[in-house]
Parts: C-alpha cells; sequence; structure tokens
C-alpha cells in the first residue's frame, strides 16, 4: 500500500522532528489583525469526488488572542528538526502534514518570542481543552479544531511518533518552544505542543 505524501516523511525521521530554534525576547507585539473569509464551512465534497487538500490561509486561536497574517510553508532542516519562522509574528505549515481540515495532524507552527519580540504562540501553554483553533483555507472553508490537550517535551525528547502519528480523523498540532532558555545556545529546552480534533 502506498504511504500518503504526509505519512512519508515520517518513514525518513529518525529521531523526533522537534521545533529547533526560538530566540528569546520580552517585548509585546500584537499580531497582525486580518478578516476571516466570509464562507466558514466544513462541507463534505460531492459524492465521488475527493477534495483537493486545501491550503491554510490563516489562523485563530481566540482563547489566546491569536490571529495571524499569511501561513507560510514549513519543511525540515538538513539535520531534520522542522523548520521555524524567520520572525516573531509568523506562522507556517509543515507541508510534510496533512493539509488541516484532512486526515491526519495538521502542524502549525509559529515562535514563543523572538528578538525580543513576542511571538504569535506566546501563549499557546495556556490553552485549555475545550478552547477552539480555526484555521481559514484558501479555498474559503473553514476548519474548526478543538483543543484537548496541551503537552510540554524537552527536545531531547521528542515524542515524533505521538505527534505526528496517524489518527482515524482530522487534527490539528499547534506547536512552540518553552521551558527554559538556554543562554549558551540561544534557544528554549522544551516544545509546547496543543493537540486539537475536528469539530
Amino acid at each position: 500500500m502506498t504511504l500518503p505524501h504526509w505519512r512519508r516523511w515520517l518513514v525518513v525521521l529518525a529521531t523526533g522532528v522537534a521545533l529547533s530554534a526560538c530566540a528569546t525576547g520580552n517585548t509585546p507585539a500584537a499580531p497582525p489583525a486580518i478578516s476571516p473569509p466570509a464562507v466558514a464551512t466544513n462541507a463534505p465534497p460531492p459524492a465521488g469526488k475527493p477534495a483537493a487538500p486545501a491550503r491554510p490561509a490563516t489562523l485563530e486561536v481566540p482563547a489566546i488572542g491569536v490571529r495571524t497574517g499569511r501561513i507560510i510553508d514549513l519543511g525540515l532542516t538538513a539535520s531534520g528538526e522542522l523548520e521555524v519562522p524567520q520572525d516573531a509574528l509568523t506562522t507556517g505549515w509543515f507541508t510534510g502534514s496533512p493539509a488541516p481540515g484532512d486526515v491526519g495532524p495538521a502542524v502549525l507552527a509559529a515562535h514563543v518570542d523572538y528578538n525580543h519580540v513576542r511571538g504569535t504562540f506566546y501563549r499557546l501553554k495556556d490553552l485549555r481543552p475545550g478552547d477552539q483553533a480555526l484555521v481559514h483555507r484558501e479555498d474559503g472553508s473553514t476548519a474548526v479544531f478543538t483543543v484537548y490537550r496541551v503537552a510540554h517535551y524537552p527536545k531531547s525528547a521528542f515524542p515524533t511518533d505521538e505527534v505526528y502519528g496517524d489518527t482515524a480523523g482530522p487534527e490539528l498540532r499547534l506547536i512552540t518552544c518553552g521551558g527554559t532558555y538556554d543562554r549558551a545556545t540561544r534557544n528554549y529546552e522544551d516544545n509546547i505542543v496543543a493537540y486539537a480534533r475536528a469539530g
């Protein structure tokens, strides 16, 4: 059986795909305001026609005040770690994961802070079960997800299969850095992952 595109990425990962680098900072900055698409639906495709994957355009997480600008594409670094956005306010979609709303765990990543600017996912650790994340997609639809767990992992023991492994339905993973900041390496030692299901 041929593996789905997003599962093939997992085969080449020898250790863990942690979010590798987040720089410190403590100057707050508001994310850019956006207007969500007028049409918001999770309607199924017509019978007999599979829907083409719809790229994520923007993200809203009302409980922690997140309203992003345009979501960019992220891949893997040469060392096999998840790429990170190049500024504090950009959110990225790991293109090796499903599109949000498709079966499997879609992965979005952003900084907790970067270059002394508060990052988009600064308050990710504050999410609670029942909070919602809305991914507005380029086709004008919105995939709605409900958080069921927020976990904190050392980067040295990042649970790749748990975060990126198969799921029965559409799910979402929001990933950022956290824990202790190592001034020598200029990186946080841990990752924070919010898990959410469609609906």
